[in-house]
């Protein structure tokens, strides 16, 4: 099949483009490189896709010029899209509101809209976690109410989803839509909390602890995550959300410890108030995931963090 996987050159993307490719697919993958974060990490994924001579083609461009994706969706004839491209991080998105809700909402607008007038029955889109905010119930479920965003970014991914719905009711097209926990393994982006505290007590020099080190993250291993998208390729749902998580929690206190273990190497803390935004809390409840998906994770943050720091080691800039 011919696939397009926007934001293929980043951290999720690169590696569903591999899979893709392993699988015998064709694979096109959309991104604008942007300056987020260096863009050479993203050349140096693309490099990686490319280097076994697949049939993989990387096109330039940015997910709110609808132009340039009406181009690209009438020259290929797609059968199914996996829409990973957007604007990332919570933080971030206190400083540039405006931006992800240009880029993550009017973004996925112009994907959906490509799609349908191009016959794509079957899209994949990548939400999170963020969209449960603060929520006194866990672990999450789906069916959980969400009306408790606490940042621009959790608030562009719930419109995303109801974006999703939209174009399902109204088109009948099929989409999944992906509630992401904490996404680790090879590749991850440089600003996110495994890699920053790993380079940083490699070299020695302090990271910042938001908080008393008690907040709780479900981490995933990016090899857990790949199943679960690659299962939902192969299925049809109508319209449909999955949380993939690892479904279990590590507080900030133990994954430390963990990479410090790793590293064989103490942090020095550099301790700081939490950060508007950020949530206690995120944990998954994956039932519906292994009931409709036969997602079944692996990959717990014992074993994924030293798996983590070797790929570190072997790759360090």
């Amino acid at each position: 099949m011919n696939f397009l996987v926007t934001g293929g050159a980043g951290f999720i993307g690169s590696h569903v483009c591999e899979r893709l490719l392993r699988d015998g697919h064709h694979v096109w993958a959309f991104d604008d490189l942007n300056d987020f974060y260096d863009p050479q990490v993203k050349r140096r994924n693309l490099r990686e896709i490319q280097a076994p001579a697949l049939p993989f083609e990387f096109v330039p461009g940015d997910l709110c010029d609808a132009a340039a994706l009406a181009e690209l969706f009438a020259s290929v004839k797609f059968d199914q899209v996996i829409h990973l491209a957007a604007r990332a991080g919570v933080r971030p998105s206190l400083e540039q509101p405006a931006l992800y809700q240009r880029v993550n909402v009017e973004g996925t607008v112009n994907v959906l809209e490509a799609a349908r007038k191009t016959g794509v029955k079957k899209i994949t889109i990548a939400s999170s976690s963020s969209v449960y905010g603060v929520n006194a119930k866990v672990p999450f479920s789906e069916s959980d109410p969400i009306f408790s965003s606490v940042s621009p970014y959790a608030a562009s991914k719930l419109a995303c989803e109801a974006l999703g719905h939209t174009w399902h009711h109204l088109y009948q097209m099929d989409v999944a839509m992906l509630r992401f926990f904490t996404v680790y393994g090879p590749r991850q982006r440089p600003d996110l909390a495994i890699h920053k505290f790993t380079k940083l007590i490699d070299a020695g020099k302090p990271i910042p602890v938001f908080g008393d080190g008690s907040t709780a993250r479900d981490h995933t291993h990016i090899s857990d995550i790949l199943e679960g998208i690659i299962a939902c390729t192969k299925k049809e749902f109508g319209f449909e959300i999955f949380n993939l998580g690892e479904s279990q929690t590590v507080k900030l206190s133990e994954l430390i410890a963990l990479i410090e273990n790793a590293l064989g190497k103490k942090a020095v803390i550099d301790r700081q108030p939490l950060q508007p935004g950020d949530v206690p809390i995120t944990f998954a409840d994956i039932s519906k995931a292994r009931r409709m998906l036969g997602y079944q994770p692996q990959v717990k943050v014992e074993k994924g963090i030293p798996l983590f720091v070797d790929w570190f080691r072997k790759n360090r800039q």
